[in-house]
């Protein structure tokens, strides 16, 4: 492994670890609701800055309520979620390290976002995702890195085709799963197509880089309940393993493409950030 290619990846981790960016998750309405969030200013985000009358809107969506996946209400009985810990299947450790539970409720480890409760979110606390970012030169230039992208059904946006891990599921197996669920539409796909993919694609899906763990500037998060994710990049320097694959959205995605990354791009959440990450990787030192 080259010095360049080491550096590269330290410089990453390290940009990365310092990510605090805390916008997108408390501004205007919450999402799939008419819920408006408490303004909240760059000054107060902190749980340590000063704000007395802090009291905002409590909310938890109706499409989680009694769902098998999701967590219940917190003073529902015989509720009693180990905090910071990995309970049988269900991971309720932060990739942000030790987060605070105060009156009961686990506190966003990035600062206050304006409304209390679960929002659409399954499980209270940390709520941890994979995102594969897939990537190709567009030509034999290689000078402009491309990666696989979904529109978003909710929003409309475009952003890595990732999504919930199971519980006990491996998290590089949840992103592998989640970009054939999303961009490939494994859903509809038959047994034949399905075995077929395994073995051109083994290999390749061997082969990722983590390029990033940690919070999600993510609009579902809530002061109890935010995103994680872990993100992988996996590379096709010639573009022969996946650079001609059929792309077919699936799952929540309505749209799917390949998209050249530039530094204009707008993606959802935090996820220009891990692209842009991507891009310093592959670039030339």
């Amino acid at each position: 492994m080259n010095s360049c290619f080491i550096f590269l990846v330290l410089m990453i981790r390290i940009r990365l670890s310092t990510m605090t960016s805390h916008y997108k998750c408390r501004s205007g309405v919450y999402p799939r609701s008419s819920v408006k969030r408490l303004n909240v200013s760059d000054d107060r985000v902190s749980w340590d800055s000063e704000f007395k009358d802090y009291n905002p809107p409590y909310y938890t969506s109706d499409s989680v309520k009694g769902k098998s996946w999701a967590d219940p209400e917190i003073d529902t009985p015989n509720f009693s979620p180990k905090w910071n810990q990995i309970e049988r299947d269900v991971n309720r450790k932060s990739h942000m390290g030790h987060y605070n539970i105060v009156n009961g409720y686990p506190l966003n480890p990035t600062g206050r976002t304006g409304l209390q409760g679960r929002g659409v979110l399954g499980r209270w606390g940390p709520n941890h995702a994979a995102d594969p970012i897939v990537t190709r030169w567009k030509d034999v230039s290689r000078d402009i890195l491309q990666f696989i992208a979904i529109k978003r059904g909710d929003t409309g946006e475009w952003a890595l085709p990732g999504g919930m891990v199971n519980p006990g599921e491996k998290v590089l197996t949840a992103a592998i799963r989640e970009f054939q669920e999303e961009a490939m539409n494994s859903f509809e796909a038959s047994e034949a197509d399905k075995e077929n993919w395994k073995e051109k694609f083994k290999d390749f899906f061997s082969k990722g880089i983590e390029i990033y763990r940690g919070y999600v500037d993510d609009p579902r998060n809530t002061d109890n309940a935010w995103m994680e994710t872990i993100a992988y990049n996996f590379h096709d320097e010639t573009g022969a393993v996946v650079g001609n694959i059929k792309l077919q959205a699936g799952d929540d995605a309505i749209g799917v493409q390949w998209v050249d990354i530039t530094p204009d791009i707008i993606l959802y959440a935090s996820h220009k950030d891990i692209i842009d990450s991507v891009l310093n990787k592959h670039q030339k030192c």
